[in-house]
């Protein structure tokens, strides 16, 4: 999941626009990782020394790992070890950007140790560090100070992100959260859960998006927007929220009620409560989360 905070971060500094994060995001599934992308992450090299391999390249045909032992950089070992390393995904993503000369590696370098030390990002091995990091994240990229209930969001974004990686796909970013009173929609399906945590959530995008976005869901190619393509969206928000009633009835034995999805196409949703509203970028489309909370009993 770290490829979509990355291109978040690096959106937020400004280095990228989001129309090459969404060209890069759309690169990276047929993208192998690069020798010198793997050493730099593994601390075996610096960016200097991979551009210097890399310009030695343009002289010599020989492999960079060869060329790196014959330059001192890196031993035979050492090679061998990072042929078999798996690269973070939010490194490949930087690799990418580097191939479309958007970033130098000594740019990258410098933004993955900022990137690094920012959000304390140590052992992405571990998986118990790894979720501390991703609620770190979620808690700083997405959530307003402000925001009440924060822990009840926190578990619902988290969830979320889960859902997506585990049944769309990891090629997605996301924007700032934006807190609005009233939402223009494309085509929106929407979902309200009763009880002692009562909300209204929702996504909105346009058909085209809904269309890939629901291929994806069920792994089938469609290729029209159709009532097969409505109800496999409204499935996606479904599941998603019933899995969030049942963590919700494990956690704080709070007991939640899902009531059936709501279709809204091209019209303007009122609730009478303040909305949460995500982008969600997808490399086929951006998805509009919304997010309102309607009722917390104390």
């Amino acid at each position: 999941m770290h490829t979509q905070f990355f291109g978040n971060f690096l959106l937020n500094k400004g280095v990228i626009t989001p129309e090459q994060l969404i060209e890069a995001l759309k690169i990276q599934a047929n993208t192998h990782k690069k020798l010198g992308t793997l050493a730099i992450h593994s601390g075996f090299m610096s960016a200097s020394e991979v551009e210097d391999v890399y310009i030695t390249q343009t002289h010599f045909d020989k492999l960079f790992g060869e060329l790196a032992v014959n330059l001192g950089y890196l031993t035979e070992g050492q090679v061998d070890n990072l042929l078999t390393t798996q690269l973070p995904d939010y490194m490949l993503l930087g690799q990418i950007l580097i191939d479309q000369n958007i970033l130098t590696h000594v740019e990258l370098e410098n933004l993955i140790t900022e990137y690094k030390s920012v959000y304390e990002i140590y052992d992405l091995e571990l998986i118990e560090e790894q979720q501390e990091m991703v609620n770190k994240l979620l808690s700083d990229f997405y959530l307003p100070e402000d925001i009440p209930h924060s822990e009840h969001i926190l578990s619902y974004f988290t969830l979320l992100f889960n859902n997506l990686v585990r049944f769309i796909g990891e090629d997605f970013t996301t924007l700032g959260i934006m807190n609005l009173t009233e939402v223009p929609t494309n085509f929106c399906i929407a979902q309200e859960v009763e009880g002692s945590f009562s909300f209204f959530s929702a996504l909105d995008m346009e058909q085209e998006t809904a269309v890939a976005f629901a291929g994806r869901y069920v792994n089938e190619d469609f290729e029209t927007f159709d009532e097969y393509v409505h109800a496999s969206i409204e499935d996606f928000l479904n599941l998603h929220n019933g899995l969030y009633t049942v963590n919700m009835s494990n956690d704080y034995s709070m007991e939640l009620q899902l009531q059936p999805p709501v279709a809204y196409e091209n019209s303007l949703i009122e609730t009478g409560f303040s909305f949460y509203l995500l982008p969600i970028m997808y490399s086929f489309g951006t998805i509009n989360f919304l997010f309102s909370i309607k009722k917390m009993d104390e």
